[in-house]
């Protein structure tokens, strides 16, 4: 299985590949190769800065000659006109990196935001917004640091690290105790400690899932009303999750019905990337 580090290597060689590909031409062809220059990122909209770190890679990556100082870090909140960073060195480097740069940065710094704002509803209370696997493919690595950065928690990253039993793994298996029990074989079987979570539908799945002995119980389309009495029914024999279609408008009514997690797919599938720019100072 690959590092996060070769994964992010990896995202930074196919965005290089697809945007320079043999060569930008525009650039080439009107900046002189010796050209040395200075650019600033400056915020033009307020929210969490995110990718700052990952800024420094596109960088370094692409020319190691090019000098990068932060004024902000990652997770901090800024506001229009921040400059969060100087780069200097050759023109045609800093002409080539910016729009690969500003890509990222721009989405991790909307999903920081958009984390930020649902985990402000949750001000007081014991419960934490969770990210999803609904992320762009290549970049979940980058986009699940953003939604920590913006002050959320991770799921699983992937289908590697935890046991995630949903709807349908149920309804293959036969149901949940047969699906608990095959999933706990296979991980003796195996060697592996990972978590198990179930996804539950009603009370008579959270009854199932409680005699089976999971880790975490996933509160599918519950109603903040029954999701209070499902808390009370698991009382502390398993973490509670509350999942689907929760919006910044209703997550408060959940995380007060005593849930430890809320998973929102809006933090990544659905944001909207924080506007700022890369011009020359």
């Amino acid at each position: 299985m690959k590092t996060r580090e070769q994964l992010i290597d990896d995202l930074l060689d196919l965005s290089f590949a697809e945007d320079i590909g043999d060569g930008d031409h525009t650039t080439l062809s009107t900046i002189p190769a010796d050209a040395m220059g200075r650019q600033h990122l400056l915020v033009k909209e307020e929210g969490i800065l995110a990718g700052v770190d990952i800024a420094r890679r596109v960088f370094e990556k692409f020319d190691p000659s090019l000098k990068m100082t932060v004024m902000i870090p990652d997770g901090s909140h800024v506001r229009p006109g921040d400059i969060a960073f100087v780069v200097e060195g050759p023109v045609r480097s800093l002409l080539q990196t910016e729009r690969i740069m500003l890509n990222i940065m721009q989405r991790m710094s909307g999903i920081a935001t958009m984390t930020a704002k649902y985990q402000e509803r949750l001000a007081g209370l014991k419960a934490k917004v969770l990210d999803t696997r609904k992320t762009t493919p290549g970049m979940r690595i980058l986009e699940k640091e953003a939604v920590k950065l913006g002050g959320g928690a991770n799921h699983r990253i992937g289908l590697f690290d935890m046991i995630l039993i949903k709807d349908n793994h149920n309804d293959f298996a036969g149901g949940i105790p047969q699906s608990v029990a095959r999933a706990k074989a296979y991980l003796k079987e195996n060697g592996k400690d990972l978590k198990i979570e179930v996804e539950v539908r009603n009370d008579e799945e959270i009854e199932q899932a409680l005699a089976a002995g999971v880790d975490r119980i996933m509160l599918d389309n519950f109603t903040p009303e029954h999701t209070a009495d499902a808390v009370k029914r698991i009382a502390g024999r398993a973490e509670v999750e509350s999942s689907g279609g929760i919006t910044l408008d209703t997550l408060r009514a959940y995380g007060e019905a005593g849930v430890d997690f809320i998973s929102v797919g809006a933090l990544t599938h659905s944001v909207k990337g924080l506007d700022m720019s890369f011009k020359a100072c």
